[in-house]
């Protein structure tokens, strides 16, 4: 049987590479689909993928980062020469380049910025200042100011003699400077070009603009872009001084990759991020420090079966149940956490709704644990033809779907309170806390009808 096509792109690539003829190896490259070159790239380990790097030229090998994600980005430019990997870097906006820096080991980062140029060290170093989830992180440093005492005429002629520097920069706007450099204004560049050439800046511009200060946090810039609709705010620091430029995209693709690091940390990706491409010791690292948590939780949950196992060998039929009404209630503060978590991520709920959030859940899990009773209970009647069976195990889920739906919509706020993660740890806490009390509930029912169970 012949290999499925897809296998063979990234083994040529492999093969071309090693052949080490750069035009080749671009030109090979080129001639794939954005869907097979992703793929193709994603099979490269990071030593292979940083072969490849090499081999092409750096504007070509920032390209090629730039389609990939920045962990697989960052493996591969760590496997690089210091000054080969400064040379691509080169050609990447700031930000980027920032974000891939960001996540290389100290000595790596400190030995690529050394071999950068002097105004690529300034931006990465100031950037790297900044956490990711904050302006200062997001922004980019490539911008055009100018002082607001130039005419149109004056502006358009310093565009036109910058044009190199100028012309891979995501220009919509032209910012204005004060006498003392701070910033007074943003003058859109539709209007710049169709104004009358002797007309000063001051008089064309948007006075006092929006702005944020670099630490200004994620959620804080959604709501912002979510009430205008600017393409970009500029970032500035106490005295006005502008710093960099946030562009919408970048704050649209921050708000996606949240989502995306919340429902992992939900699963137990603890780093918010795994590729295959990592290497093997780091993932097993990653996924153990959940695991073993997870199992040491576990442990006291199995603990309550073990204080009741008189119960339950007098009726074994309730062994059957246990994992159903555990899964079924987790199931249950899952979704709860879900719709909190969303809720937090949009701003439409905070910490002090918790009173407010745990009686909405309270009501949809009185009566969902209902009717999930009901259905369990009749299945446990249909199969046993015990009544008191049916009530314990139908009492204990209706109950249980209470706790879970109380915790799910809860917790997230409560940890959110405290400063901790509530996409990573609402997940253990929720499971713990649902299987100890579904295990308590049947079990302690169980024991005051065990008279009329020990049949079954």
């Amino acid at each position: 049987m012949s290999e499925p096509a897809e296998g063979k792109v990234w083994k040529r690539l492999l093969e071309v590479a090693k052949e080490g003829d750069a035009r080749e190896v671009e030109t090979y490259l080129e001639e794939l689909d954005d869907a097979d070159r992703v793929h193709a790239l994603a099979q490269l380990d990071s030593e292979e993928l940083g072969r490849v790097l090499t081999i092409v030229s750096a504007e070509h090998a920032a390209e090629l980062l730039e389609e990939i994600p920045d962990a697989h980005a960052a493996e591969a430019v760590g496997e690089l020469h210091p000054h080969d990997a400064a040379e691509i870097l080169e050609e990447l906006w700031s930000d980027e380049r920032a974000d891939i820096v960001a996540r290389l080991d100290a000595d790596e980062a400190d030995a690529i910025i050394a071999e950068a140029t002097p105004e690529t060290t300034e931006s990465l170093r100031h950037l790297l200042q900044y956490p990711s989830d904050t302006a200062g992180g997001l922004m980019q440093t490539e911008f055009v100011a100018v002082p607001a005492s130039l005419t149109a005429q004056e502006v358009i002629e310093h565009l036109r003699e910058n044009v190199e520097r100028y012309a891979d920069f995501a220009l919509q706007y032209v910012y204005a400077l004060g006498e003392r450099g701070e910033l007074v204004g943003v003058l859109p560049l539709r209007d710049l070009l169709l104004a009358r050439r002797k007309r000063t800046v001051d008089s064309l511009m948007i006075s006092n603009p929006i702005s944020v200060r670099a630490l200004t946090p994620l959620q804080d810039l959604f709501e912002l872009f979510d009430q205008y609709e600017f393409l970009g705010i500029p970032v500035t620091d106490d005295e006005m001084k502008i710093e960099g430029v946030l562009l919408r995209e970048d704050v649209d693709e921050a708000r996606v990759d949240q989502a995306v690091a919340d429902e992992l940390k939900s699963r137990g990706i603890i780093s918010g991020e795994e590729l295959r491409s990592l290497p093997l010791l780091t993932r097993s690292r990653r996924r153990l420090a959940w695991l073993s948590l997870n199992i040491l939780l576990n442990i006291a949950a199995a603990s309550v079966i073990a204080l009741y196992q008189d119960t339950l060998q007098a009726a074994i039929a309730l062994a059957v149940f246990l994992p159903i009404i555990s899964d079924m209630s987790g199931c249950s503060g899952n979704q709860a956490v879900a719709v909190s978590l969303r809720e937090l991520s949009l701003g439409v709920a905070r910490p002090s709704d918790a009173l407010r959030i745990w009686w909405k859940e309270a009501s949809i899990g009185c009566l969902n644990g209902l009717a999930l009773g009901c259905l369990i209970g009749g299945a446990a009647w249909l199969w046993k033809g015990n009544l008191a069976l049916a009530l314990v195990v139908g009492a204990a889920l209706g109950l249980n779907t209470l706790v879970a739906v109380s915790i799910g919509g809860v917790v997230p706020l409560v940890l959110r309170r405290f400063g901790f993660d509530p996409a990573l740890a609402s997940g253990p806490i929720l499971t713990t806390v649902t299987d100890m009390c579904g295990f308590l509930l049947v079990l302690s029912f169980a024991t005051f009808a065990l008279a009329k169970l020990a049949a079954v």
